[in-house]
C-alpha cells in the first residue's frame, strides 16, 4: 500500500500532530503500508518524513521517497531512502509543485492530511484526492471523506 502526505507549510498544535501522525503512519503499517511518498515542502512534510524515517528501525521493509517538483533543487535526501522526479519536464515551474501534488495522489492508495482550511496548496491537493475517491485521514479525525 502507498500512502502520500498533505499538509500546510506551518503547525498548529505540532506536539499532538505528531502523537497523531504517527499513530495513524503505525496503524497504516500495520494495515500493509510500505511505501510512503513525501513532498518535501513545510513543517507537515518534514515531520512525515522525520516520522517513517524513524519507524524504519522498527520497521525496516518500508520505504520513503522525496518527490521532487523541480530537477534543478538541492535537496537533502537523509531522512529518505531515495528521489523520483515525475514526469514534470514540460510543466512550467509555476505550476511544477501543484502538479507533482497531483501526481502524489495519484500514485498513492491513501492521503494522510493536516489541512486545516480551504485556501492554499495542501486544501487543493486535498480536494483533488477527494474527487479522484482516495481513502484520506485528516487531523484531527480519522478516516474522513471530506
Amino acid at each position: 500500500m502507498t500512502v502520500t502526505f498533505c499538509g500546510h507549510r506551518t503547525l498548529e498544535h505540532p506536539v499532538q500532530v505528531k502523537s497523531w501522525l504517527r499513530e495513524v503512519v503505525c496503524d497504516l503499517i500495520g494495515q500493509g503500508a510500505n511505501i510512503f511518498l513525501l513532498g518535501g515542502y513545510g513543517a507537515f512534510d518534514l515531520m512525515a518524513a522525520q516520522i517513517v524515517h524513524e519507524l524504519k528501525a522498527e520497521f525496516p521493509d518500508i520505504e520513503s521517497t522525496l518527490v521532487l517538483a523541480y530537477l534543478s533543487t538541492d535537496v537533502d535526501l537523509r531522512l529518505c531512502d531515495n528521489s523520483l522526479y515525475p514526469p514534470l519536464e514540460d510543466v512550467p515551474p509555476r505550476y511544477a509543485i501543484s502538479r507533482r501534488n497531483r501526481w502524489l495522489v495519484e500514485h498513492s492508495d491513501i492521503v494522510v492530511a493536516y489541512v486545516q482550511h480551504s485556501w492554499g496548496g495542501a486544501a487543493t491537493t486535498l480536494s483533488f484526492a477527494t474527487r479522484k475517491g482516495k481513502p484520506i485521514i485528516v487531523y484531527p479525525n480519522k478516516l474522513d471523506a471530506q
